[in-house]
């Protein structure tokens, strides 16, 4: 029978040790395990990072077998307002955990979503409850979290994966589904996953469903994306002074690879970086980019935007 499991999923740490990247927190973490007791968290951090992961490893190590008895997840995202506090929480918070360690877990993902009031009222019952449940918090932006829920938890910031994880995570599919991935193909994987796990493992997926030989070329093919090499020749002919070329070619990979305006702004940032110019002159580039990306959003013309960005990398003559 065909695996039909999605590889987030299937590639998902069920122990502490299965967890690449985050040793830190995830030698504390497993610390609270080993004496059963732990305050209430805060995960804070990008997407892909590991906070879910993380908070379901905590329950299965703690529980065991029972740990779905002893752990509600919800997305807050899902329900912001109050009643899911009143009711939902509230409930779950205020039962005896079944199983010998005294408290519940209950795990609210995406909580920087709550609105003020939901936060509000999570507070007291964080406070009314706390013998007898635990809560794990996670979000992307710690600052839409209110002060008295911060200074209740034990917060922890979670990071984007550095190359070197990323790099055993790619090697462990790669072995794994029997792939065949190039070197510069695992370096794209690397750059183009920004630190996401999550991401990562949904490109391997979507590539290796045509071919199991994966190189740069295919990899950028098959995602639709311009690579490195051509935007930055296209960066190339305007710092050279020659603006239509530096146009028709971006212009060209655009409609090849099907990219919008912001598609290939950010591409173009990413590659200024490269550029063999003077830092000076990348910031003020950076700087461009930006602007025209906010005139964009706004509504402006998309060619005409990077027509206009063009010309920014043109050296002037005085």
């Amino acid at each position: 029978m065909q695996d039909s499991a999605i590889w987030t999923e299937k590639y998902r740490p069920i122990k502490f040790d299965e967890i690449i990247g985050q040793d830190k927190i995830v030698e504390r973490t497993k610390a609270f395990v080993i004496q059963k007791n732990m305050p209430n968290l805060l995960f804070a951090g990008p997407p892909g990072v590991g906070k879910s992961t993380l908070s379901l490893v905590i329950a299965k190590e703690l529980y065991g077998a029972s740990w779905r008895d002893n752990f509600l997840e919800l997305n807050a995202s899902d329900d912001r307002g109050i009643d899911i506090v009143r009711h939902t929480i509230k409930d779950f918070s205020r039962t005896k955990a079944l199983a010998n360690v005294p408290f519940k877990i209950i795990f609210l993902d995406e909580c920087d979503s709550l609105t003020k009031e939901a936060q509000q009222a999570l507070r007291r019952t964080m406070e009314n409850y706390t013998n007898v449940t635990r809560f794990i918090l996670s979000c992307n932006y710690s600052s839409k979290i209110i002060d008295p829920i911060i200074s209740r938890c034990s917060v922890f910031r979670f990071k984007p994966i550095v190359k070197e994880d990323i790099k055993k995570i790619i090697n462990l599919i790669e072995k794994s589904e029997k792939l065949k991935i190039s070197e510069g193909a695992k370096d794209s994987l690397i750059n183009l996953s920004s630190g996401d796990v999550r991401k990562l493992q949904n490109i391997l997926q979507m590539v290796s469903a045509t071919q199991k030989d994966i190189s740069e070329k295919s990899l950028y093919e098959i995602l639709g994306q311009a690579t490195p090499k051509e935007i930055q020749e296209c960066l190339i002919f305007a710092i050279k002074g020659d603006f239509l070329k530096a146009r028709d070619k971006l212009l060209d990979t655009m409609l090849r690879y099907g990219l919008s305006g912001i598609d290939i702004i950010k591409q173009i940032q990413k590659q200024i970086w490269e550029l063999n110019i003077k830092d000076e002159q990348k910031l003020k580039l950076i700087d461009k980019c930006a602007e025209i990306e906010f005139r964009m959003v706004e509504g402006s013309d998309e060619f005409v935007q990077l027509e206009a960005l063009l010309s920014n990398f043109i050296p002037s003559k005085s």
